[in-house]
């Protein structure tokens, strides 16, 4: 069968943790904690699987889950939801987008994704019958920062565009929006019309006194927005593949057709337990900031001293390293001999994009405990 999909097990993120794992590597490549979730939490869970609550959860739902996600989007964003038809527990954040990838494009249309761009995004519009326009961030000469440049991603809707992705706070260049680009955005939909599909799993891992500008913050966005979240990035459990879909009722009328087909239900005790654990600690959200920064300051601390060279990530948590004193090789092949030979792997950032972008740059997660983070500085820092 002819295909334009990547064969299963073929990602680089697939290939780089099987190069660590066969070369004893310190993985600092995908984009997973080396930490357990809150003690509390587990408890939770354990706690309701104790009690019975292991039969199919509502399709949309556990009703407390959702209720739970609305309090939070009200007090840190200001937007009042119904937790009946606007908001939908997914199979994580990946499930949502496709879902609401499936739910708006259609044979022909177009979707506008920003490169770098996160690999399962072109997939599902593949899927779905339409083709992916990749409009690349521009690196701000003045600062070295990633932004969305506002006039080119005018000159890239056309007629068949249907939606734009976004992905903010940025994986995996850490790059966080503004209220300036948020109103510039408005100012696009306001004229064409565009469907949005939000990508905000890392919304609480914003640093330096940011504030996480979510769509559900602008009145004009939310009637055309899909906003995607994940608990695995929250709650350090990437693994418990649990997140949510918030869209205006009729949107999430539509998603749900597609949501209910894709996945039927999500996990019923996990949903329970983060549910009373929202309630008991809405503190945990707010300490997940300064909980990151320090892991982001420490790492930069520890390589300062290296050939590579770096900007301190604005959010998520990946840091950027630039390797373009070190040697010019291309990044794909770097990577690969730095697990190798050195012991530490990473995520080159050309996979990200359309066409290679021609710096030299690779990806490392820092969610990882401190001795192992002093590992692999101490190696990178031998170089």
């Amino acid at each position: 069968m002819d295909s334009k999909l990547p064969n299963v097990g073929t990602t680089i993120f697939t290939v780089m943790s099987q190069l660590a794992n066969e070369c004893g590597a310190i993985n600092l490549s995908q984009g997973f904690p080396s930490f357990n979730p809150p003690q509390r939490l587990l408890d939770l869970i354990t706690h309701y699987l104790n009690a019975g609550a292991n039969q199919y959860a509502p399709m949309q739902g556990v009703p407390s889950l959702r209720n739970a996600v609305a309090a939070k989007c009200a007090r840190l964003y200001g937007r009042s939801l119904n937790p009946d038809t606007e908001i939908t527990v997914c199979t994580g954040a990946t499930e949502g987008l496709f879902s609401a990838i499936q739910t708006i494009v259609r044979s022909g249309d177009e979707a506008i994704v920003f490169d770098p761009a996160y690999d399962s995004y072109a997939p599902a519009v593949t899927l779905a019958g339409g083709h992916t326009v990749h409009v690349p961030l521009a690196i701000d000469p003045a600062d070295g920062e990633y932004r969305v440049d506002w006039d080119r991603l005018r000159d890239a809707i056309g007629k068949r565009t249907r939606l734009i992705i976004l992905n903010f706070p940025h994986n995996p260049t850490g790059a966080n929006l503004t209220r300036r680009d948020l109103d510039s955005l408005a100012a696009i939909v306001r004229d064409t019309g565009i469907y949005l599909l939000s990508d905000e799993v890392y919304e609480h891992i914003v640093f330096d006194g940011a504030e996480h500008q979510s769509l559900l913050r602008n009145d004009e966005l939310w009637p055309r927005s899909f906003v995607v979240s994940s608990f695995g990035k929250t709650y350090h459990a990437t693994g418990w593949k649990v997140g949510y879909c918030i869209a205006p009722p009729a949107m999430t009328a539509e998603f749900r057709k597609v949501h209910q087909f894709t996945c039927f239900a999500v996990i019923t005790p996990i949903q329970h337990a983060l549910a009373d654990y929202m309630r008991e600690t809405p503190q945990h959200y707010d300490e997940l900031p300064a909980f990151y920064q320090e892991k982001r300051d420490s790492f930069c601390s520890l390589v300062k001293d290296s050939r590579f060279t770096f900007r301190p990530a604005q959010g998520t948590f990946f840091q950027l390293l630039d390797y373009s004193h070190i040697t010019r090789e291309d990044d794909v092949s770097y990577a690969k001999r730095l697990t190798r030979e050195i012991g530490v792997a990473s995520i080159p950032v050309s996979v990200f994009c359309e066409v290679p972008p021609g710096n030299f740059k690779l990806r490392f997660c820092f969610a990882k405990d401190d001795a192992m983070l002093e590992q692999a500085a101490e190696k990178l820092c031998n170089l």
